[in-house]
């Protein structure tokens, strides 16, 4: 019998090509050759993941035989005793699709004819439009339905808004600030505006960002109820999770949740219960490939369907990672895409590519997908204190971001 081919070394790889920090974990192998990459961005605590890493999960895994997956993620799971947070999550989760992606060049597959094959050729993809006013934004939707994007997210001003004058309180801090009730306005003004410009046809979904306290949410859903949007986002805190009845209760709005989840507890009762109809993980901060399979399966026994997070601040390898499960998963719903700049491309050699609003594989195996390292060093990543995440309410109070 061969020996098994075990890890040698683990390798963390910084970089911020597009203005978002990311983590790519790359495990080396006995088999001369042979590695695999993962997506552990945490884009705000960037270094704490590097640390966990390189620290912590390296001297664990060194050794294992790449074949044992599943046992090698249950073990990381619980081998810090404390578990289910987003930095060890991270962590874990560079090398759970790490292994996934050596376990499929090892069987000269993608990624998706190991979780059991194609639903689907291509997973359809949703942009996000913003503005300044509504004819901006109307602007925007209309520019990403001329390049065949058929669900297109409409914000105005970004997350919570851009109030147009704030009466804030004299020696208030510095900070994101946001008026929660006129970003309630303007948003339900711009969703109607772009509704009645473009027609029924193209699918309009909207963002929360948790941005609104419980209350609020309940009479956002039900207000934007008539203009149909394929979801709404992110309604609620991971906090606030017995509203979600209340939301269901009143109106028929479908509902995503799952941005900030990192603990099975947050996602099985909304599930069960049929509280959202979509769930959207950050397959990175879930814990990897590993878990967004078993979820994927158990939303679809409920009539639940993926729409993984995919924004700027989830690497190529993560974008990746989600389009492998887009194209198994018998439920899926749709993917959020940033639309990388070409240095990304150039970076990190078979980055998914969208046509048409599709999102396509290339079929090399396993994720399909590679880094340049030098280029990579030539972007490293930079330390600042995040301002985007310092959100305040008018008066100053500091809040969700």
């Amino acid at each position: 019998m061969p020996s098994p081919i075990t890890i040698t070394d683990v390798q963390t790889i910084l970089t911020e090509p597009a203005n978002s920090r990311l983590i790519v974990v790359k495990i080396l192998t006995s088999e001369p050759g042979l590695y695999g990459l993962g997506c552990a961005t945490f884009t705000q605590r960037f270094r704490a993941v590097h640390t966990a890493i390189q620290e912590h999960l390296r001297p664990f895994l060194i050794g294992r035989d790449v074949d044992r997956i599943e046992e090698t993620w249950q073990m990381a799971m619980v081998h810090s005793y404390w578990r289910n947070g987003p930095v060890l999550n991270n962590a874990i989760s560079g090398a759970d699709m790490a292994l996934w992606d050596i376990k499929g060049k090892r069987a000269g597959m993608p990624l998706y004819q190991l979780l059991g094959g194609k639903c689907r050729e291509a997973a359809a993809c949703y942009a996000h439009a913003d503005g300044k006013d509504e004819q901006e934004v109307e602007a925007n939707v209309r520019r990403f339905m001329e390049q065949g994007y058929q669900y297109i997210r409409v914000q105005m001003g970004g997350y919570g808004g851009r109030a147009s004058e704030l009466h804030k309180p004299e020696g208030a801090p510095d900070g994101a600030y946001f008026d929660p009730r006129d970003y309630v306005r303007k948003a339900l003004r711009a969703i109607e505006h772009v509704r009645r410009a473009v027609g029924p046809e193209v699918e309009l979904l909207h963002d929360i960002h948790e941005r609104l306290r419980p209350i609020d949410a309940v009479g956002f859903a039900k207000d934007v109820e008539p203009y149909k949007l394929f979801f709404l986002e992110d309604p609620l805190a991971p906090e606030d999770l017995e509203w979600f009845r209340n939301i269901r209760g009143q109106c028929a709005t479908p509902i995503a949740m799952g941005e900030l989840f990192n603990h099975p507890r947050e996602w099985t009762p909304l599930i069960q219960d049929r509280l959202i109809d979509f769930i959207r993980m950050h397959v990175s901060q879930m814990g990897g490939i590993t878990p967004a399979r078993n979820v994927a399966a158990f939303a679809n026994m409920y009539g639940i369907r993926t729409a993984w997070h995919g924004p700027g601040d989830v690497s190529p390898v993560g974008h990746a990672a989600n389009l492998h499960l887009d194209l198994w998963a018998p439920n899926f719903g749709v993917q959020e895409w940033c639309r990388f700049p070409d240095l990304v491309y150039e970076m990190f050699p078979g980055t998914p590519e969208v046509r048409g609003g599709y999102m396509y594989p290339n079929d090399r195996p396993g994720l399909g997908i590679d880094v340049d390292e030098k280029l990579a060093a030539k972007h490293p990543c930079k330390d600042y204190v995040d301002r985007w995440t310092q959100t305040r309410t008018p008066d100053g109070t500091p809040v969700r971001p």
